[in-house]
């Protein structure tokens, strides 16, 4: 079989198909997010972005096109994205620990079918007031709304926006299942990737326009290639805890008497607490810039969707602060020190210099050294984008999307998606993807 890693992808007919198949679901995820919702006059629609992107207002609504790929300024049905879905597994995930009994059944035999059936539920609900909080920001948008009988329109749109974005969920599942990649991270990561192009472009028009100074954006396009370079380091980056298990015989074998290591990486969490952070935002942000963009909303409500804004600091600090607190959730659950601690015990191991009954307190004192500068080095790189705005005048849209979340859950799921593709190709004795070594995990 040819050496190119490339033409060995096509040639392999597994992996040809599942590429194939998360293509096919892209390009039905990206029709519908063009798709606009009935009731909604699509002209009206652009007349009024334009205009808030002429006055540089468009905050709210690039935040929420940021993940949905431009179907909440289409008012599609895909509007909601996945968000709703991660909103609401986080909300479950924190009920897990705060509720010993839902923790016992998510451990009992076809535990974790329920949970998902509980998130698919609970998926729903959010979706509906989601969805409302859509119909009331569509009230001030002038001419958007061609239902005269406005009860109709809001229980329309919101079984429609409801229903768009369970099916959005849908094909997340069929990625993961049929695919390749985590399904609900590829579908934001297409979101991204579709918008790129625009930006580029608006950019482009800005600089020949002497709107943007040129060496700014030379500046900020080397600052990001930095970043990204950066970003694959510390997703590549392991602290390893050697491990020595010593002999043990059962029956008539002999086992252990060997020395292993088990690998921590520098962000044990990769790109899950910026996403976790964003959608978890994303909630209050969209009911009350909804409701507070009513005139006739209340005075506190209307200066609350001010400070919420996606430019603005307070917003930023508590994007800072969640994104902290779940890559400290996050790598709790999944690597659980005590669970770890208790299986080395088990299978006769122990570290090297640590006490047997210190094995846990030893993995924990680890971590916490890892998650702290790792969870701060992703909230620096998550407010970049209010950072370059500020500085250096950027539309919010362009940096957004070329700013630091961005590259954070674009570099992440392609790093996995690679690391998938280079698994498939190994697993039929053909040589990886990248070069050996390329992108080997480096030791610190």
């Amino acid at each position: 079989m040819a050496n190119n890693p490339i033409v060995n992808i096509f040639k392999i007919k597994e992996l040809r198909n599942k590429l194939f198949f998360t293509f096919v679901i892209f390009v039905v995820f990206r029709l519908g997010c063009v798709l606009t919702i009935p009731g909604i006059d699509a002209s009206a629609l652009i007349t009024y972005f334009d205009e808030l992107v002429k006055q540089n207002k468009n905050a709210f609504a690039s935040y929420m096109d940021f993940f949905a790929g431009g179907a909440f300024s289409n008012f599609s049905v895909f509007m909601l994205g996945v968000m709703p879905y991660v909103s609401t597994q986080i909300i479950l995930q924190l009920a897990l620990i705060i509720f010993p009994s839902l923790k016992r059944i998510a451990q009992e035999d076809g535990g974790q079918r329920k949970i998902a059936a509980w998130t698919r539920i609970g998926t729903v609900f959010v979706c509906l007031i989601q969805s409302l909080a859509v119909t009331v920001y569509a009230d001030s948008i002038p001419g958007a709304i061609i239902i005269e009988n406005h009860l109709a329109f809001r229980l329309l749109a919101m079984l429609t926006v409801t229903t768009g974005a369970m099916v959005t969920v849908w094909l997340g599942d069929l990625i993961t299942e049929h695919g390749i990649g985590n399904g609900i991270s590829m579908l934001i990561f297409a979101g991204i990737v579709a918008r790129l192009p625009n930006a580029v472009i608006e950019l482009g028009d800005k600089v020949s326009k002497g709107e943007i100074n040129a060496v700014f954006v030379i500046v900020v396009l080397l600052m990001f290639a930095g970043i990204i370079a950066l970003v694959v380091f510390e997703q590549r980056g392991e602290r390893r805890i050697p491990v020595h298990y010593a002999k043990r015989v059962v029956g008539k074998k002999m086992y252990g008497g060997q020395s292993t290591y088990i690998p921590f990486k520098i962000n044990p969490s990769g790109v899950i607490p910026v996403i976790f952070a964003s959608s978890f935002l994303t909630f209050p942000l969209q009911i009350v810039s909804s409701i507070g963009n009513n005139q006739a909303s209340a005075r506190w409500i209307s200066k609350l969707s001010v400070i919420l804004t996606p430019t603005g600091w307070w917003y930023n600090i508590l994007l800072v602060l969640l994104i902290i607190f779940f890559a400290y959730f996050y790598t709790q659950v999944t690597l659980n020190p005590t669970e770890i601690a208790k299986q080395i015990r088990e299978n006769g191991g122990s570290i090297p210099g640590i006490r047997i009954d210190k094995t846990e307190e030893y993995m924990q004192r680890v971590l916490n050294r890892l998650i702290l500068p790792g969870s701060l080095y992703l909230a620096l790189i998550a407010v970049l984008p209010t950072i370059i705005q500020n500085i250096f005048e950027f539309p919010q849209s362009i940096a957004m999307l070329m700013g630091g979340t961005s590259l954070l859950i674009l570099v992440g799921v392609d790093l996995d998606t690679m690391n998938q593709v280079d698994a498939v190709l190994k697993m039929h004795h053909v040589d990886g993807l990248v070069k050996k070594g390329s992108l080997k995990s480096h030791r610190l």
